[in-house]
């Protein structure tokens, strides 16, 4: 093994075990492997693949040291600027029992639900405090940000309405990013956005939708009933912003007749950081929960009948609709709504209408100051927001302040914006009235207070029995005990890469020099922020063989969506707005699809072979009937089903004979950093999945970042923000304008300590790992694809349709069964129904690979059992898995032995795997659908 010190603590297997990997899959050494698999004509040499562009690696206390540095250059002002950002004390129990423990960060999404109690119980917790704060009956498990809530709720209410008007009403004061977003996502779905003061009451003309926001971006405070009732005389529905902590002093939108409810929680105890990540939130009456985008977590029963969670109903929309669904959003923000929801637990329902009310109070102490010294207060009734009329003079204000280390909003030469949080305090107070000249002896009025919340919120438990930091300790341990996450065993999943994500990556995001930072911050507050940024976006570059990268995107899906967003506009530049083809290979992930959808385009698919490549005659022909209107491909790379394909370089220059331009999705990358790049193989544009190849952690399904990359002739296009001079596009995709920018400085780390030897050195050991599995397990289970030399890439599918067919067992009895043996399963029924698709990643050492292994080979000979009669086939070990500790007590009725059930390997010798107890039996997912509970149940169901 070659590289930095840090090289040898991400890599999983040392040399000794890597000389066993490639002996037994028949490779002389790395070098030798990557002539094996990838093909030639797309081949980097270990010194001719871009990486010699980046800094030689350092090591972990080096690039800590030069990280807080950069750091140290930003200004971490006292923030009033507001419009969706806040600061936030979040609970040092919080910190330290979530945010930095890998039980919790290192998770992955609860598709195996039987192993994912913890998190499941967390996000229920956090869909019923936003039900219950904004007065819906059902809330999904977070959204990528708030003006993505947004733009999922406009098109929410064109989906559940019976208006046929293309016309949506926004209100000029909603935040101007929130504007932007929707605009970006309106006009591609011919959507017209009509933007109106609805102050003054609504536009004339037929319209299926009104956003409004409340308290809006100036900060006013309004009665949005007449508002509401009137929309919906006019055959419209209504969407409301809503600041959840303004909801504990003012009156839910729910109960005031809204259709939909969106907004943020960030200021539940999630750092400003420079933008990002933050959980935004959806929510709605029951009656659209089937409309609702995303995920959502429902109340089921398991097979011995006790309560039990589960992701419910849209859970896969996109794989399994396709260019049918209803949106593109695949993940969530996870690790941030357990934040915001244990914030709501630790307070409750008195904490944070106390906390509100300091806001509020501070708020109204300075308008009442600024008054009675002959300063114009815009409005009356507010929340946090004071918008001040001093004419001429704003930017004279604002610059006092700053004097004052306080940052305030400038919204014209005329006013200024005051935004209080609940780290204000009355010193801030003070040195904003001495800002606009207002003398301390003017005696300040009383200023009435907002208080129109009547109704209770936030009563169940789950809110009154964690206020002690030991019972929250104690309470967040449970919760994590429940959960298999990477902190305990290998996560083999195909197509979503589980790799280790280092504490030094980790440590720089709460750092306050990164963690407080205003995304709308001067930007002579943020030059460590923007060096850091720009860097990595060139080493991105460089990795990647593009020209430019944007970080804006927070997500994978939000990536596709940018980069099939630029392909349109250059096509439109060029005035060829009829190229609104895109192909899209049968084998490609459902987001792909999805994205095209919302970027204008119309999907045509085509087929792939047998062996799973793409099927170039197919393309061919495609290609050539739809030469005048094709827009693009979408490729994955190497192949959804986990082989490079050969004739790629074929592919890339069909689509662009044509006139088309290639999309290459990243989500593959893992494999060819270092190998290949995809701007030199024919890509035009990639999104990167950062929580993939680049270490960001899942955290139970979110955070991530999907940044794309562009040949210089689409980087006109990329994502441009109406609040960020130095990014003048269009089109917005994100609230901040470099999205969650907080989270980057772990992708920074990661590349910096790893350096050029050590990616390159990466990818192949991923190759190397999951060859080895395939060669291992293919007596077991056939491989289903392979290429040349019959190899895989970073990832192999193993084919369970044979076994399932000739003995009943399934893919889910497979998944399921594994947790008893302590693994979480491979990803399921895709990209091939009956299947499970592996990814080792390179950061799993060879020991765990084996035990892996092991089990998969133990589960065979169990499959065996069934085959040959010796374990019915509805009573078995697989298909009554997992099986809990309370499995060894009580009345025992099945054909197996109970050692056998829950200690599969025997019992545990000294040294042996720590057995993990799945908190739960098998959980009946219909009963939830066909029950339909998403919050949190009444503390009856737990007697």
């Amino acid at each position: 093994m070659t590289g930095s010190s840090f090289t040898h603590r991400h890599i999983g297997p040392d040399n000794s075990e890597l000389g066993r990997i490639l002996s037994l899959i028949g490779a002389d050494s790395l070098d030798d492997l990557a002539r094996q698999v990838v093909p030639a004509g797309i081949l980097d040499g270990p010194q001719d693949n871009g990486l010699e562009a980046l800094p030689p690696a350092a090591s972990e206390h080096e690039v800590l040291a030069e990280l807080a540095a950069l750091a140290a250059e930003n200004t971490v002002a006292t923030s009033m600027i507001g419009l969706g950002y806040y600061d936030t004390l979040t609970p040092p129990v919080l910190v330290r029992n979530i945010l930095e423990n890998p039980a919790w960060y290192t998770a992955y999404t609860p598709y195996q639900p039987e192993i994912s109690q913890g998190r499941l119980e967390a996000l229920l917790n956090f869909q019923t405090m936003v039900s219950d704060l904004t007065g819906m009956e059902v809330a999904n498990a977070s959204m990528l940000d708030e003006s993505t809530a947004a733009a999922e709720a406009m098109t929410l209410l064109r989906r559940a309405g019976k208006s046929k008007s293309p016309r949506f009403v926004v209100d000029s004061d909603v935040f101007p990013q929130t504007a932007a977003v929707i605009a970006t996502r309106a006009e591609p779905l011919g959507i017209e956005i009509v933007t109106t003061d609805l102050a003054q009451g609504l536009p004339d003309g037929d319209f299926f939708g009104v956003l409004l926001q409340t308290p809006a971006a100036s900060g006013r405070v309004i009665d949005c009933t007449p508002l509401i009732e009137a929309a919906h005389e006019r055959g419209a529905l209504v969407a409301v912003g809503a600041d959840l902590l303004a909801l504990t002093l003012i009156a839910a939108p729910g109960e005031l007749g809204a259709d939909v409810c969106f907004g943020t929680t960030q200021r539940f105890g999630v750092p400003m950081g420079f933008g990002g990540p933050h959980a935004g939130y959806l929510a709605v009456h029951a009656k659209h929960a089937r409309q609702l985008p995303g995920r959502l977590v429902g109340v089921s029963k398991d097979a011995d009948g006790n309560l039990a969670y589960r992701l419910s109903l849209q859970t896969r929309e996109q794989h399994i609709r396709r260019e049918k669904a209803t949106s593109n959003i695949c993940t969530a923000q996870v690790l941030l709504a357990i934040i915001a929801a244990m914030y709501a637990s630790y307070h409750g329902a008195d904490g944070l209408r106390a906390i509100a009310s300091r806001v509020h109070g501070h708020a109204r102490t300075l308008a009442a100051a600024l008054r009675s010294g002959g300063v114009d207060v815009v409005h009356d009734k507010f929340f946090d927001t004071v918008l001040t009329s001093v004419p001429g003079r704003a930017a004279g204000v604002v610059a006092a302040a700053k004097e004052r280390g306080i940052n305030l909003r400038l919204v014209d030469d005329d006013h200024v914006a005051i935004a209080c949080d609940e780290a204000t305090t009355a010193d801030h107070v003070s040195a904003v009235r001495d800002a606009f000249g207002v003398d301390a002896s003017n005696a300040a009025k009383d200023w009435p207070e907002i208080d129109s919340r009547t109704s209770e919120y936030l009563t169940h438990p789950a809110f009154n029995r964690y206020r002690t930091e030991t019972a929250m300790m104690r309470y967040l341990r449970s919760l994590a005990d429940k959960d298999i996450a990477l902190d305990r065993s290998m996560i083999p999943l195909g197509s979503c890469t589980m790799k280790l994500n280092a504490a030094a990556e980790m440590e720089a995001i709460t750092w306050p020099t990164i963690s407080r930072l205003h995304p709308f911050a001067p930007a002579g507050d943020v030059p460590g922020m923007r060096k850091i940024i720009a860097s990595l976006e060139d080493w991105l570059v460089a990795i990647t063989g593009y020209d430019r990268v944007s970080v804006q995107p927070n997500a994978g899906s939000q990536g596709e969506y940018a980069g099939l967003l630029a392909i349109r506009e250059y096509h439109r530049s060029r005035g060829d707005s009829n190229r609104t083809v895109c192909l899209i290979p049968s084998s490609a992930h459902g987001t792909n699809a999805a994205s095209a959808v919302m970027a204008g385009m119309r999907v045509v698919v085509v087929s792939c072979r047998d062996n799973g490549d793409v099927d170039v005659d197919d393309l061919r022909a495609k290609v050539d009937a739809n030469a005048a209107d094709l827009a693009a491909i979408m490729l994955t790379y190497p192949s959804t089903h986990g082989v490079f394909e050969d004739e790629v370089g074929d592919i890339c220059a069909a689509v662009h004979d044509a006139g088309g331009q290639v999309y290459v999705d990243g989500a593959n990358l893992n494999a060819l950093v270092g190998v290949a790049r995809p701007g030199r193989f024919g890509g035009d544009v990639s999104h990167l999945n950062l929580h993939k190849t680049f270490c960001i952690p899942h955290g139970g399904g979110g955070p991530g970042v999907g940044p794309i990359g562009v040949r210089e002739h689409l980087a006109p296009f990329l994502p441009g923000h109406p609040l960020a001079d130095e990014l003048p596009g269009d089109l917005t995709i994100s609230g901040a304008p470099y999205g969650s920018a907080s989270i980057l400085p772990i992708t920074y780390a990661y590349i910096r300590m790893m350096g050029a030897e050590g990616l390159r050195e990466a990818t192949l050991t991923a190759i190397a790992s999951a060859n080895y599995i395939a060669a291992r397990l293919n007596d077991s289970y056939p491989v289903l694809y392979t290429g040349a030399g019959n190899r895989v890439a970073h990832e192999c599918i193993i084919d369970l349709r044979p076994i399932t067919k000739s003995t009943g067992v399934t893919v889910d009895d497979v998944a399921k069964r594994l947790a008893d043996y302590g693994f979480h399963a491979p990803t399921m029924s895709f990209p091939v129904a009956g299947t499970l698709m592996i990814e080792p990643t390179e950061s799993e050492n060879l020991d765990e690979i084996e035990a892996f292994c092991d089990a998969m080979i133990s589960i065979r000979a169990e499959i065996d059992k069934v085959a040959d009669g010796q374990w019915p086939a509805d009573d078995n070990p697989l298909r009554s898995a997992p099986h809990t500790a309370e499995c060894l007590v009580g009345d025992w009725e099945h054909s197996y032995d109970r050692l056998v059930a829950v200690y599969p390997n025997g019992l545990p010798s000294a040294g042996a795997r720590a057995k993990v107890w799945p908190a739960v039996r098998r959980i009946d997912g219909a009963f939830g659908d066909r029950n339909l509970v998403c919050s949190c149940p009444p503390i009856e169901a737990f007697a």
